[in-house]
C-alpha cells in the first residue's frame, strides 16, 4: 500500500535526507493522481460554485497544481510533495465537519468530537507539516535551484497565511462562537 501515514517515511527513512530526488515506489503516482485530484476539483468548483464562495479554495489548488505539476514532470521533489500531502490527512475531518453542517447537526456530540480532532489533526498535518516544509526549504536553499526555490517559496508563502486564517475561523466558529 502507498499510503500518505508517516510510517510511509519510517520505511522509508531516505525521504529524511532527499526530499529532491528520492522517493518510494508508487510515490510519483501518487502525486500524479493527486494533481488530477485537485484539477477535477478545480473545474467542479468553477462550474457549480460562486466565485465568491471558492476563491481562496481555487487558489489554494492552483497553488498545489503548479508545486505538484513541477514535482511529477520533474521527477524531482516527490518526496518534498509527500510532505505535502500530509496536509490532506486533516482535510478527512474538514470535510466530515462540513457534511455535519450541512446536516445540521452542529449541536450533536459527533460534531464536538469531530470539531477537537479536526483542531487536532489541523495543528499536526497542517501548521506543523508547513512549517517544516517551510524550515527544510530554508536550510536546503543552496541545493534547490533558483526557479525552483522561487516557486516553492511562493508556495509557502501562500499557504502559511491561508492556513493560519482557516485556523482561526475554525476556532472562532467550534469553539469561540
Amino acid at each position: 500500500t502507498h499510503s500518505l501515514s508517516p510510517r510511509r517515511f519510517y520505511l522509508h527513512p531516505e525521504l529524511s535526507k532527499d526530499l529532491v530526488g528520492t522517493h518510494p515506489p508508487g510515490a510519483h503516482s501518487l502525486v500524479a493522481v493527486s494533481v488530477g485530484y485537485f484539477l477535477e476539483d478545480f473545474v467542479d468548483m468553477l462550474c457549480n460554485q460562486k466565485l465568491h464562495q471558492s476563491w481562496e479554495l481555487l487558489f489554494h489548488h492552483s497553488v498545489v497544481i503548479v508545486c505538484f505539476g513541477i514535482a511529477v514532470l520533474l521527477h524531482q521533489y516527490v518526496g518534498f510533495a509527500l510532505v505535502a500531502l500530509l496536509v490532506e490527512i486533516n482535510s478527512i475531518f474538514l470535510h466530515l465537519r462540513q457534511i455535519l453542517l450541512m446536516a445540521n447537526l452542529v449541536h450533536t456530540t459527533c460534531y464536538r468530537l469531530n470539531s477537537v480532532v479536526n483542531l487536532g489533526t489541523y495543528v499536526v498535518f497542517r501548521i506543523a507539516t508547513l512549517a517544516w516544509m517551510t524550515r527544510w526549504l530554508f536550510l536546503n536553499r543552496q541545493n534547490v535551484p533558483p526557479a525552483t526555490y522561487a516557486v516553492g517559496t511562493v508556495g509557502m508563502a501562500i499557504m502559511t497565511p491561508m492556513n493560519i486564517i482557516l485556523f482561526y475561523r475554525l476556532l472562532r466558529s467550534d469553539f469561540f462562537k
